[in-house]
């Protein structure tokens, strides 16, 4: 069973930024897709932003020019910068990863954009 840690989130004021981390328990190098996902209250979950295994990167609508999602293959961590943040960003924003067939999400860490 692999493990995620999701960390880095917490509040911010609308314009600011956050770096969140996700550190997986085994090697990430040969993923299929990693990345983020996240769900406010009321809503479904949507694509944040996921990285394959050839380096290529998709975003969602909402964050794309705001957003940028990075992996370290050495410390099996994936990471997500967030700048520029707006209230309607709030959320659990979740990791994800997909490799060989099987899904495993993290528990999630709470991102609130508010002054």
């Amino acid at each position: 069973q692999v493990q995620l840690v999701e960390s880095g989130g917490g509040l911010v004021q609308p314009g600011g930024s956050l770096r969140l981390s996700c550190a997986a328990s085994e090697s990430i190098f040969s993923i299929d897709f990693m990345g983020w996902y996240r769900q406010a209250p009321g809503k479904q979950r949507e694509l944040v932003a996921v990285v394959t295994r050839g380096d290529s990167t998709h975003y969602g609508d909402s964050v794309k020019g705001r957003f940028t999602i990075s992996r370290d293959n050495a410390k099996n961590t994936v990471y997500l910068q967030m700048n520029s943040l707006k209230p309607e960003d709030t959320a659990v924003y979740y990791c994800r990863r997909n490799s060989m067939g099987y899904t495993y999400w993290g528990q999630g860490t709470q991102v609130t954009v508010s002054s």
